[in-house]
């Protein structure tokens, strides 16, 4: 093999490390009510008009954006929808949409319970 000569390249593509599901989706397009889970956050490479994308990713990580972590949008701004208050897990937080767009969700499915059934409250209504 000559110093300088390349490897051999496999006309083969590459096995998708990160494959996504098919319902994959940007936070940034979910609308009022609906509910996810985060699978994926930051811009790979991307620019952001505002920080650098690995800061960006940094500040969502901290607030709590995680893999696996439950979001519900509960807030639309008035104008253009921006910006949009998100519930993430057990805390709120308000964030424009172009931040929300390196937060990757699908859709949120309960995890199944091991053989428990559902508990059902009744209201108290004493009068």
């Amino acid at each position: 093999m000559h110093l300088f000569s390349r490897p051999a390249v496999s006309d083969a593509p590459a096995p998708d490390q990160d494959a996504l599901p098919a319902d994959a989706r940007p936070l940034s397009r979910a609308a009022k009510g609906e509910v996810g889970r985060v699978i994926r956050v930051g811009l790979d490479g991307a620019l952001h008009d505002s920080l650098d994308p690995d800061e960006l990713e940094r500040r969502l990580l901290e607030i709590g954006f995680v893999e696996g972590a439950r979001v519900e949008i509960l807030h639309e701004g008035l104008f253009g929808r921006d910006p949009i208050a998100v519930k993430v897990d057990d805390m709120r937080v308000a964030l424009r949409r172009r931040e929300a767009e390196a937060i990757l969700i699908t859709a949120w499915q309960q995890p199944a319970a091991s053989g428990a059934t559902p508990r059902v409250i009744a209201e108290d209504r004493r009068s």
